[in-house]
């Protein structure tokens, strides 16, 4: 049984063992907890997945007006667990929980483009990303 929440307050230190827990890791900069406290404190939208015991299993966070744009940052769900719908549901709790948002945008990992397109999701070639350099 997977129970699904909005958790604006959901903990640095569960975060990170679950970005541990799945594939986002090592794209992701777990090695600077501050950093992460501040993704965490910067979002709009914490949608969390937690297992019967309570476990953080999954999580969506996202960065959004309420209005209009709605930008999913991570979708992360427990490597043990993914393919069971927990992503898509995770997916389906940040469209609920922001229903006026017309646009809703996310970057995919290579290897989890057909994840989202199964998702609903539509691929498109005219995304545009700037990295600062560290």
């Amino acid at each position: 049984m997977i129970t699904y929440a909005l958790e604006p307050d959901l903990s640095a230190t569960e975060f990170l063992a679950l970005l541990a827990a799945s594939t986002l890791a090592e794209r992701r900069p777990v090695d600077q907890p501050q950093r992460i406290s501040k993704m965490l404190a910067g979002s709009d939208l914490i949608v969390t997945a937690r297992d019967a015991a309570g476990h953080l299993v999954g999580v969506a966070r996202s960065v959004t007006d309420f209005a209009y744009c709605l930008y999913c940052s991570d979708l992360a769900v427990d490597q043990k667990l993914q393919g069971r719908g927990i992503g898509k549901a995770l997916l389906r709790e940040t469209v609920m929980a922001a229903p006026e948002v017309k646009t809703h945008l996310l970057l995919s990992a290579p290897g989890a483009m057909s994840f989202y397109e199964a998702a609903g999701y539509e691929a498109v070639g005219n995304c545009f990303i700037f990295h600062r350099g560290e």
